[in-house]
């Protein structure tokens, strides 16, 4: 039998890698067409690839640990541990990692969206799994997710031109106060 939401864990981990890819990509393209990278290009980058394999590698350990015929609520317990506690700790790290590497820190939307919304969900999962919920699973993948969407934000002021160019075709105009 198989794992719960394993389907939808594939899924999103397929999803992760080809946004941790594209993100490589984009910043080779624009190296190859001149544009340099700077301090904080590569940071944002490797922040970007770093914490979208993290996310990954939560999709596929609770379908491997499956596969140890472990107990489903055990399955769970140590995923939300070994992918939680490490995860948390790279987001609450971001902020001093971002000064050190860049020399600047990051904007209030980044400290409210990227920072403390995503260790506020990754908390509440552990939380959650160990209190033994009986959706335990649904909550692990919700919290997974949830982070996902969470990944452009380190970026969030080069993500803003970037998306305003793709969107309405120049970067000089701005839709939605980016």
């Amino acid at each position: 039998m198989e794992l719960p939401g394993t389907a939808f864990l594939y899924t999103l981990a397929t999803l992760m890698v080809t946004f941790a890819g594209f993100s490589a990509l984009l910043m080779i393209i624009r190296q190859t067409a001149g544009g340099g990278l700077t301090r904080l290009d590569r940071f944002l980058t490797r922040t970007v690839i770093g914490n979208l394999l993290v996310l990954m590698v939560g999709a596929l350990l609770p379908p491997l640990l499956h596969l140890f015929a472990l107990p489903e609520a055990l399955i769970w317990k140590a995923s939300a541990l070994l992918v939680g506690l490490p995860y948390l700790a790279i987001l609450l790290t971001f902020p001093k990692r971002r000064v050190s590497a860049t020399g600047q820190s990051a904007s209030p939307l980044v400290y409210a969206v990227f920072i403390w919304l995503g260790a506020a969900i990754f908390a509440a999962m552990i939380a959650c799994v160990f209190a033994g919920f009986e959706q335990s699973g649904a909550i692990y993948t919700a919290a997974l997710t949830c982070n996902f969407f969470t990944w452009p934000f380190p970026s969030s002021s080069r993500s803003r031109s970037f998306l305003s160019s793709l969107l309405i075709g120049g970067s000089d105009r701005r839709i939605l106060a980016f």
